[in-house]
């Protein structure tokens, strides 16, 4: 999200955005990022990501005692 912004904005002394400079086209985004729908499917993501992350964490450890 932060390269999203950064990239999005219109900076002071260029009067365009780094997106704008790169690809001379105004970035489009295919939808409502604040819709419910979206932050929801986001945050399972998340979560997922979080319990492999602890799976291989846990499989490391078991490894490392071998």
């Amino acid at each position: 999200m932060a390269e999203f912004t950064i990239n999005n904005k219109v900076h002071s002394t260029t009067k365009i955005s780094l997106f704008m400079a790169n690809y001379s086209r105004k970035l489009r985004m295919g939808g409502d990022i604040r819709r419910k729908g979206k932050v929801e499917k986001a945050t399972e993501f998340v979560e997922k990501l979080k319990r492999v992350q602890e799976k291989a964490e846990a499989v490391l450890k078991r490894l490392r005692k071998k």
